[in-house]
């Protein structure tokens, strides 16, 4: 592997600095609810209740909620198609996307655009792309937009280490560097593009290096736990807030199922999986919490339970609610043009 990755450890007694308690318990809610939403899923997809492609964000978790504590409300957030958990940790409530994977009208999309395709203006989270690395220039597009308009909000632009061989990468990065736009460039590097690894793929194994020949400021970052990811987010996004342009990071993570949920990953070995099962993001910060006297064992409990519930809430919202008209099938697709310069 290219990457190893250590466990933080607690140190009974203490606390790290700078972060109160409400940040930590809200990091561990945030993920233990992405954790319980997509085992849902699983479940569900295993009962046919819900069709189609279907990628998990199980063992990532710790990216989504360090990544929401270190930015501001207005900020927009473009990603791939794995985009359950960063959906969430963006505020879109779990009934609506349960019911947006099994099609239905209340879904987020209103069941238009299923696992691979959430999409919330209200909540600034623009996909959830079906397309291979298609999110970069989208997302830079934003950026652009947001200099345009004079705002002080970036737009995280995130893809997988699979799209970092896409050529549009290139040409963002290129764009976004020579416009100086506000886009926080995301590498959730989990060292597999499907079935492939990073090691087959280039010779460029550190791929934040990939900035470099831009001149776009580049770091990796321990993606197991939330403090190192909401770290290095921060320090990113001050640098884009100050007009300085884009900032790039490889947030280095694992998925613990395959690349779908028909992926059964055997070009992985036992061994290698369970490395990194014994950093589990959410498991190992349940456990610094204790440990470390932030939380008690019923705090972390009452938590874990309520989110349980609400789970099993948002399943069965989804299993009542209705499957989108047949006369919605053209709604929200196209645009009728208006061009008030053009007259008859």
């Amino acid at each position: 592997m290219t990457q190893v990755l250590t466990k933080p450890k607690a140190s009974k007694g203490k606390k790290s600095p700078g972060y109160s308690k409400d940040m930590y318990l809200s990091w561990f809610e945030t993920m233990f609810r992405i954790r319980k939403f997509e085992e849902r899923t699983l479940m569900a997809y295993g009962q046919q209740k819900i069709r189609g492609f279907c990628h998990v964000y199980i063992g990532q978790e710790a990216i989504a909620a360090g990544m929401t504590s270190a930015l501001q409300a207005g900020d927009a957030v473009a990603t791939a198609y794995r985009q359950h958990g960063t959906a969430i940790s963006r505020g879109i409530p779990t009934r609506e996307c349960m019911a947006e994977l099994y099609g239905k009208a209340t879904g987020c999309v209103k069941g238009k655009g299923g696992s691979m395709h959430f999409f919330s203006r209200e909540h600034k989270f623009f996909g959830g792309n079906g397309i291979v690395g298609a999110q970069i220039p989208i997302g830079t597009g934003i950026a652009f937009a947001e200099k345009y308009k004079g705002t002080d909000n970036l737009c995280v632009t995130m893809f997988g280490d699979g799209a970092a061989r896409q050529g549009a990468l290139y040409e963002a990065f290129n764009m976004a560097m020579t416009w100086k736009l506000p886009v926080l460039y995301i590498c959730e590097n989990n060292q597999y593009a499907m079935g492939t690894s990073v090691e087959r793929t280039s010779n460029v194994r550190d791929l934040y290096k990939l900035g470099a020949s831009f001149d776009m400021p580049s770091e990796e970052v321990n993606g197991m736990n939330p403090e190192s990811v909401h770290e290095a987010i921060e320090r990113a996004a001050a640098h884009i807030r100050a007009g300085k342009g884009p900032y790039y990071l490889e947030i280095k993570t694992y998925r613990y199922k395959g690349h779908s949920v028909s992926d059964p990953a055997t070009y992985r070995t036992k061994e290698e999986l369970k490395n990194y099962m014994d950093m589990d993001p959410v498991k190992s910060l349940e456990a610094r919490l204790i440990a470390d006297q932030v939380a008690s064992p019923e705090e972390i409990e009452e938590i874990k339970d309520r989110i349980k519930v609400e789970i099993d809430e948002a399943a069965q919202f989804a299993e009542e609610s209705p499957f989108p008209d047949p006369s919605e099938l053209f709604t929200d697709n196209y645009m009728e043009p208006n061009y008030p310069f053009i007259t008859d």
